[in-house]
């Protein structure tokens, strides 16, 4: 059995999704519970961010493979493959013998981990829906692997950024936007996305914001008509502009004031420490909009 620290506890108590006693509880992302009797020592990773994650609560060493596009940090490029996000090699993975698989719950095939864990694996679904998912997440991590202090330094550390930026920008106005995804075809988020729950935190509100799935397909003509204050979208360096496109509507208040801002993707769209990066810059060009409204 593993024991853990009385700071840890309290620190965990109401606040995280995971016991950090006697044996690692880890809780799955549909509320069940994942029990592991011993530390972890072989980790698999099913998506990139969940890598960096482990590399992040300082467990890089116990990595025993991942998927593709798994690059940060520069150590994650070096481990073995075991297929991407959506196409496994479950024959290979099996054959590494984990300890642990993580797999992304709304990302990894239900079919593929429902396999995993008719083999006889234990594989724990994660999914990140709130910022301080992202710091509960790593010290579940550190207490599954015996790194709860490397663990939970990154995660304080994390929360506190979070919470300058919630007081930094309390009781500010609003500022409209609208999150591309993908330009063809044109497709958001809502507010329930992990995106979304950041940049509530100063002050962005989400044009499609009540739509019932977390991303979906648009019209172009719906985020005329709701005529944001800014439009974002993640971009790849050296990629062509995604929002290039909107210039043609020039009528529109982002377009009028010049807010179409591209975030690197590799950080906006991954669940990881340095998701907080792109979040502050977010926040930083919501609220140039905010005061040019002022003007």
């Amino acid at each position: 059995m593993v024991r853990c620290a009385p700071w840890l506890v309290a620190w965990l108590l109401g606040v995280l999704p995971v016991t950090a006693c006697a044996s690692a509880q880890l809780k799955n992302a549909d509320g069940s519970t994942l029990e592991l009797e011993h530390q972890v020592q072989s980790l698999v990773t099913l998506s990139p961010h969940l890598a960096e994650l482990v590399f992040a609560a300082g467990a890089g060493d116990r990595l025993a493979a991942t998927v593709e596009f798994s690059e940060y940090p520069a150590e994650a490029g070096r481990i073995p493959r075991i297929g991407d996000a959506f196409r496994l090699d479950i024959e290979g993975i099996v054959a590494r013998r984990p300890d642990l698989v993580i797999a992304w719950d709304s990302g990894t095939p239900r079919a593929a981990v429902e396999q995993l864990r008719r083999l006889g694996l234990a594989v724990w679904s994660v999914e990140i829906r709130e910022p301080a998912d992202i710091a509960g997440t790593l010290l579940a991590l550190g207490e599954a692997t015996g790194n709860n202090e490397t663990a939970a330094a990154v995660a304080q550390e994390l929360d506190r950024g979070l919470e300058r930026l919630a007081l930094g920008y309390e009781d500010m106005e609003p500022v409209s936007y609208f999150y591309q995804v993908d330009e063809h075809p044109l497709f958001t988020i809502n507010g329930q996305h992990l995106i979304s729950r950041g940049l509530e935190l100063c002050g962005g509100i989400n044009i499609f914001s009540d739509e019932a799935g977390l991303a979906f397909q648009v019209a172009h003509e719906a985020v005329i008509t709701a005529n944001p204050d800014v439009i974002f979208a993640a971009a790849l360096e050296e990629a062509p502009d995604p929002l290039l496109a909107w210039r043609g509507w020039p009528s529109m208040q982002a377009v009028m004031n010049d807010r179409l801002f591209l975030l690197p993707a590799d950080k906006i769209s991954r669940a990881t420490p340095r998701w907080l990066d792109s979040l502050e810059l977010a926040c930083t060009l919501l609220h140039g909009s905010r005061q040019q409204k002022s003007e």
